[in-house]
């Protein structure tokens, strides 16, 4: 069994108002950055666990974003990356 880091991204889903994103999308265009299209504003959760194998530490943190990590109505979730602690 080894050990795993893994980066779990949250963000609301499309169609859901987000006020933090609208306000940061509108202060970058008052800053002069006009190109910028939209801003999505969400959350980076960071967990380490003990699995036989990296599918099976994807497979964990699936779950618990479907379980507690994510609101299913509101939120999407994204696993972006899992590697060895030690590596």
């Amino acid at each position: 069994m080894s050990r795993y880091r893994i980066e779990i991204r949250v963000t609301p889903r499309k169609g859901i108002l987000d006020p933090q994103g609208k306000a940061i999308h509108h202060a970058l265009h008052s800053l002069g950055w006009a190109q910028v299209d939209d801003v999505r504003v969400g959350k980076a959760i960071h967990v380490e666990l003990d699995a036989d194998d990296a599918g099976a530490a994807r497979d964990e943190a699936e779950a618990m974003c479907r379980k507690l990590l994510a609101n299913p109505v509101t939120e999407d979730f994204e696993v972006y990356q899992v590697e060895e602690a030690g590596a």
